[in-house]
């Protein structure tokens, strides 16, 4: 079960075999409904057309918030005339075309590998629909019950935090950046102040293009691992030196986008009936102030990676769905949850909460790895492998003495301009 909501799943293909998942055992990949080849499909080019243009436009800009309402009202207006219900596009629907799947295709008992929002999908799944499921594995986790918007900025803190405590315990970072939290606070607060206008040539080729650096693009940008979070002390040095290009690139890649490839109107309708009722603008900035007190409203008012989605979502127009979907998952099915430390989506302390209501649970914490563990670490694949074998005795002992690899160390008369 793929992340997103609204990833295309079967890009996901050469890093599930990569990490063995079928190397003993048949492996199943199913888009997700309103996803890439489903009809129908639920993508919005309009909005990835706007996603390409966001770039050249400061991210938390009224002129942003304006084009990318406009894009996402086309892409309603669109859907709807198509006689596409959006409300028949939740994680309740969606984990019923699991169950469904399993009795179409005749198989008594089978597994459950979900990450990210899948996590949530798989969580809610066995919650659901509990027969026929032999074991689950759960691996980012966004915890069914309490995933909204304001709780984003929790675990962008914990995983931030994370790195930064990481490079303390290492000398050699520690010496060369000694206050990260302070140097990056001081550059969200410069950069929303005054933005950076730059040419940047995208890290794939072609012409130069239009790059606004501000604050908010600078979290986001982090937010989506990018750069890597080894990478991040060294980046935010020569930023604060004036030497911006790691994160402008990464900002200009931006400019090249699929369009039709996400399914933007997927998201739209869980995020809209699942995560943000009950809360609203307000809500999402206090808890931005206590992630990261003295940072910038106008960056705190918007959540990482879901931009103006409170106007979004009064567009979008389905319906409340907290109370059916916020419910925590109990369960005596043998249950795997795999959290990264350096998870700055989904923070890794969350899955605390979920494998306390799963009585057969086995909880492994993988230092030094980012969102979606799997494919980034050789332990967790056998940690994975070793718990399908054996659900309730899976060999851990890989994770025993792990750490992060050593951060990235720039001379100290590099990294400016």
């Amino acid at each position: 079960m793929a992340g997103g909501p609204g990833a295309d799943t079967f890009d996901d293909i050469p890093f599930l075999v990569a990490s063995g998942l079928n190397k003993d055992r048949d492996l199943i990949v199913m888009a997700q409904r309103g996803n890439l080849y489903d009809q129908p499909n639920l993508a919005c080019p309009e909005v990835d057309r706007f996603n390409a243009q966001a770039v050249g436009l400061g991210y938390d800009a009224p002129q942003a918030e304006q084009l990318m309402l406009k894009a996402v009202k086309g892409c309603r207006a669109r859907l709807t005339a198509d006689g596409v219900d959006l409300s028949a596009y939740n994680t309740t629907e969606n984990a019923a075309d699991f169950a469904d799947l399993r009795k179409a295709l005749d198989i008594p008992r089978w597994d459950v590998y979900g990450y990210s929002y899948g996590s949530n999908l798989a969580l809610t799944y066995l919650r659901l629909h509990p027969e026929g499921i032999r074991a689950v594995a759960v691996d980012s986790i966004a915890p069914p019950q309490v995933v909204t918007l304001p709780w984003a900025w929790g675990s962008t803190a914990e995983g931030i935090h994370s790195i930064f405590e990481a490079c303390a315990a290492q000398p050699a970072c520690k010496d060369r950046y000694p206050d990260l939290p302070r140097m990056l606070t001081e550059q969200v607060r410069k950069l929303e102040a005054h933005p950076l206008t730059l040419n940047v040539t995208p890290p794939s080729g072609g012409k130069p293009v239009k790059t606004v650096l501000d604050g908010g693009a600078l979290l986001n940008l982090i937010v989506a691992f990018t750069p890597r979070p080894k990478d991040l002390p060294a980046a935010l040095d020569e930023l604060s030196r004036g030497n911006p290009e790691r994160f402008a690139q990464a900002r200009a890649a931006g400019s090249v986008q699929k369009a039709g490839d996400f399914a933007h109107g997927l998201t739209n309708s869980i995020a809209c009936s699942e995560w943000a009722p009950g809360y609203s603008e307000s809500d999402v900035l206090k808890a931005g102030r206590k992630a990261f007190p003295g940072w910038p409203d106008m960056v705190l008012v918007q959540v990482p990676q879901l931009p103006f989605q409170y106007p979004v979502c009064r567009m979008w127009n389905v319906p409340d769905r907290a109370v059916v979907q916020r419910v925590a998952t109990v369960s005596s099915v043998p249950t795997l949850v795999v959290s990264g430390t350096f998870d700055v989506k989904t923070g890794a302390s969350w899955a605390k909460g979920v494998a306390r209501n799963l009585s057969r649970s086995t909880s492994v914490r993988v230092p030094g790895i980012g969102h979606w563990v799997v494919p980034q670490s050789p332990c967790a694949q056998r940690v994975l492998a070793s718990f399908f074998a054996r659900p309730t005795a899976p060999d851990t002992s890989c994770v025993d003495g792990l750490e992060p690899e050593p951060f990235t160390i720039i001379p100290r008369d590099r990294g400016s301009r």
